[in-house]
């Protein structure tokens, strides 16, 4: 199955199992290359939030205007920062960012659970890094392609790469299949 990608000077499309790294300024606004990402031809997404909580992503769909009827949040701030949570069909949680076998699970919960076009995205792997280390976070990475090559889905991965080492953003890289780098002014390359 091939899944439309709406986002300027990458492919068309990709195959299910595809893996995109998108490297990215810290400060970089990448809201528009994620909702871009998930509103194109999907029946259900689910965002993997290591960077915001689940109300902010809502929000942010809400904004883009992408149907948020489709979306499944994992939201992995709240329960460590003691927001109030209430889980949902849509929105679930885990008890810390650095809990990278809960992450995993739901992501092969959500995977096991819909049928589809299937897209997810984490943001953000740096997060990830940050919370746990860079080679848990590099595991974790693994596992979750593993699951999208398994389920015919596809995903788009977060990283800033002025937070690691540059021998760690190469290895980064030779796991996805396509990376697509956000310039600090905005300019989008890719490589697939």
């Amino acid at each position: 199955m091939d899944y439309t990608l709406v986002i300027e000077n990458a492919p068309e499309t990709v195959p299910g199992g595809t893996g995109i790294l998108l490297l990215h300024p810290s400060t970089g606004e990448t809201d528009r290359i994620d909702t871009d990402f998930l509103g194109a031809d999907t029946d259900h997404f689910l965002v993997v939030s290591t960077r915001t909580t689940a109300r902010e992503v809502e929000q942010k769909l809400e904004y883009y205007e992408v149907d948020e009827s489709k979306a499944t949040i994992l939201d992995t701030l709240s329960v460590e920062r003691g927001y109030t949570r209430r889980p949902t069909d849509s929105v679930r949680y885990v008890s810390s960012a650095d809990d990278l076998d809960g992450i995993v699970a739901q992501v092969r919960r959500f995977l096991e659970g819909h049928d589809g076009r299937l897209r997810v995205t984490v943001d953000s792997v740096t997060e990830m890094a940050y919370y746990a280390d860079e080679q848990r976070a590099m595991a974790a990475v693994e596992e979750v392609l593993a699951l999208l090559d398994e389920h015919d889905a596809v995903g788009l991965f977060h990283l800033a790469p002025e937070v690691h080492d540059e021998d760690v953003v190469e290895q980064f890289r030779e796991l996805f299949d396509g990376v697509i780098e956000l310039a600090g002014d905005g300019t989008v390359t890719s490589r697939f």
